[in-house]
């Protein structure tokens, strides 16, 4: 987690909406999609007014930092209401959450959390039914892993390692990449629709594709990218020129937003987010050795 996200769990646990009732003095916040307006079954949710002036009292200090609200919605937990928000500073744009109670006065950080004696048995069934990338490892494996990615995502780069490893020492798990390219970074979904037509074509090729987007991630730009995606498209031992055909069809575009959709409809925010067995981790910084022993764990478990 970065500066702003631990800025954001102190400050917000802290702050309470109530304080921060006035119109920010700066109009600094704004909204990427109209928030939901109260009504009279969505009475608890806050206004965009009322976020924006607790983001103002909160951040309002610094003024590099700009904000969106992006939703504010009831959450999974019945009586909260959820609302979601993008952070923008010198180290670039990040999506926060936070909840807030049905009284209006306090603001809480954290993760829900699904709960019961089998509590990742629905993400685990969700996933089954959509997955739609690349495939690796026996389909009859007791553990899938599943990773949504983006490869413009420095963090997703940091990550594949461990990926990598986890494929070559587990030959009794199945690992599925699915594309997840986040609106901030200009060359993701581009990226994306390369990796779904190279893993259709060959899932050997494709991790070679991933490998040399990850090591030329920091030369690749919007203006380069089809040369540079093609290049590489090559050099994992498909036809380049092919490739890039199959990635500007629309059929291509499809596959990538339903692989987004699925991804958001089990609250991946962030990436590289994974699953093993529908449980949900941020794989950025997560130690092999822990994820092993998940992996382990989940073979020895099932839901």
């Amino acid at each position: 987690m970065d500066r702003y996200g631990r800025v954001l769990i102190v400050l917000v646990t802290l702050a309470a909406l109530a304080g921060a009732q006035q119109k920010p003095a700066a109009a600094r916040g704004g909204a990427s999609h109209a928030a939901v307006k109260p009504t009279a079954e969505t009475a608890t949710l806050p206004s965009e007014e009322v976020v924006n002036a607790f983001m103002q009292q909160t951040f309002g200090y610094d003024s590099t930092l700009s904000w969106k609200v992006v939703a504010i919605k009831p959450s999974e937990a019945a009586g909260l209401a959820e609302v979601d928000v993008t952070i923008s500073g010198a180290q670039g744009a990040q999506a926060q959450k936070f909840y807030v109670s049905p009284d209006g006065r306090h603001a809480v950080i954290g993760e829900i959390l699904p709960f019961g004696a089998h509590p990742y048995e629905a993400a685990r069934k969700e996933l089954e039914k959509g997955i739609n990338g690349v495939s690796l490892g026996p389909a009859g494996a007791p553990v899938t892993v599943v990773e949504f990615s983006d490869l413009q995502c420095p963090h997703c780069k940091e990550a594949q390692p461990n990926i990598d490893k986890l494929i070559a020492e587990n030959k009794n798990v199945r690992v599925v990449f699915q594309n997840f390219p986040l609106p901030m970074h200009d060359w993701a979904a581009k990226g994306a629709a390369y990796a779904d037509c190279i893993g259709r074509t060959s899932p050997d090729a494709f991790l070679k594709f991933v490998d040399g987007v990850y090591g030329a991630q920091a030369d690749i730009t919007a203006a380069n990218a089809d040369e540079k995606l093609t290049g590489f498209a090559d050099g994992a031992g498909v036809k380049g020129s092919e490739i890039a055909a199959c990635a500007a069809k629309p059929e291509t575009t499809t596959r990538v937003e339903h692989s987004v959709d699925l991804g958001k409809a089990l609250d991946v925010t962030s990436t590289p987010t994974i699953f093993i067995n529908g449980r949900k981790l941020g794989a950025g910084g997560l130690p092999y050795e822990v994820v092993q022993k998940l992996v382990a764990f989940a073979a020895k478990n099932p839901q």
